[in-house]
């Protein structure tokens, strides 16, 4: 039902792409398929080279059903020829690295990102012989002057984890293109709802499907998103060899929040920019960061490349020791938020991230990349995660302890 739905909505393509009746029962939701083989009525070769695109489903490794209908709607809802569905977030970041760089290739990479890529980056990379760099993606001439004959790859993020920095993909894609290689971002703070990726010229676009496509908090798993020719590579490596793919439970459960998407992220966005002004007026708070407000440094850059601004809030109130005797504070009192790390659920969710063991652990920036991670995070921020919670209630929630 792919090209059926390509001139629907966004809502109507989250919810029916991909699916149909079931033929035999006449079963309206789709059902699961936890088999790990299938019957076939075709002769076929006993290797995954050996299919063909519209080969029927033999073993789970290599597709099926209720993977292949989520790797549908992200597909319908970025506008990409192809999806695939792996296992988890980290899983989709190590596909794409693993697949398009070797021995001897350089990739730049955000200095600022997801904990696990930032430290895969830095740490696995070069002891495979890959080159690594790690840039301010919202620098521009930083990432011109990064550019070397052998890079293969950008990775980026927007908004990055867990500051709320922007990228501007259009001129970080004019700039790998330019010098041939390609542009991957993960878009898991924006989700698809929250950023044309492809028309601003990401090739691969990547989602821990976790937080606001799964949105229930209740099913692990990542995605790449982009054009058939680079996402079957990724099949081929990541899936097929790499063994990283995405159970078909988890993949039920992640289309069936999928669904729900387009007004979930409505939802998140005015719940936050409702939490992101209180926040703003409080005496204790001393930044704010979020997309939607006119104080973030890029407020500009959002306003022209986001559709959808998410839910995404991080904020300072002090120095280190008083974060932590806030967090404290919010895990003995607050009953509505949950103090609890990941993001994009339908509760709320709040986590104290020190800049001083960031550094020591997974970003380990210096010079002029530490300044500019501290003109967004100070000694460190509290990341919120708004949820789908009247934002009066969030609003007195963290008012006892702000």
């Amino acid at each position: 039902m792919h090209g059926d739905m390509k001139d629907k909505g966004l809502a109507t393509q989250a919810i029916h792409a991909g699916e149909g009746p079931d033929p035999v029962s006449g079963a309206s939701a789709p059902a699961l398929h936890m088999s790990s083989t299938f019957v076939t009525d075709q002769v076929a070769g006993f290797s995954a080279h050996d299919l063909e695109e519209e080969a029927p489903f033999l073993y789970g490794r290599w597709a099926n059903p209720n993977v292949r209908t989520l790797e549908t709607k992200i597909s319908m809802l970025e506008g990409t020829e192809d999806c695939v569905c792996l296992a988890s977030g980290m899983a989709a970041a190590t596909a794409i690295f693993l697949t398009f760089l070797s021995a001897g290739d350089h990739v730049i990479v955000s200095d600022v990102s997801y904990a696990g890529v930032a430290e895969l980056a830095r740490d696995t990379l070069p002891r495979m012989g890959i080159e690594v760099s790690t840039v301010n993606m919202s620098d521009l001439d930083a990432v011109s002057a990064a550019m070397r004959p052998n890079t293969r790859l950008i990775h980026t993020e927007t908004p990055v984890n867990p500051i709320g920095r922007l990228t501007d993909l259009a001129a970080v894609a004019a700039i790998a293109h330019a010098g041939g290689a390609l542009l991957s971002c993960d878009a898991t703070f924006a989700s698809p709802l929250g950023q044309p990726s492809k028309a601003l010229g990401v090739d691969l676009i990547m989602h821990s499907v976790t937080k606001y496509i799964g949105g229930h908090g209740d099913a692990i798993g990542g995605a790449v998103a982009g054009r058939k020719e680079l996402i079957e590579k990724i099949r081929n490596e990541s899936a097929i060899h790499h063994g990283s793919i995405m159970s078909p439970f988890n993949a039920w459960l992640i289309a069936r929040g999928m669904a729900t998407l387009p007004l979930r992220m409505k939802a998140h966005q005015a719940g936050a920019m409702a939490v992101a002004e209180w926040l703003e007026s409080r005496q204790a708070v001393t930044r704010v960061t979020y997309p939607g407000l006119k104080s973030h440094p890029q407020h500009d850059l959002a306003q022209r490349q986001m559709t959808n601004t998410s839910g995404m809030i991080t904020f300072q109130v002090g120095d280190r020791a008083t974060g932590e005797a806030f967090a404290q504070k919010m895990i003995e009192k607050l009953q509505i938020v949950h103090y609890a790390v990941s993001l994009g659920h339908h509760r709320s969710l709040i986590f104290w991230m020190g800049t001083d063991a960031l550094m020591e652990t997974s970003f380990r920036l210096e010079g002029a990349q530490l300044d500019s991670y501290r003109d967004y995070a100070g000694d460190g921020v509290f990341r919120l995660s708004v949820g789908l919670e009247d934002p009066a209630d969030l609003i007195a929630d963290l008012e006892q302890v702000l």
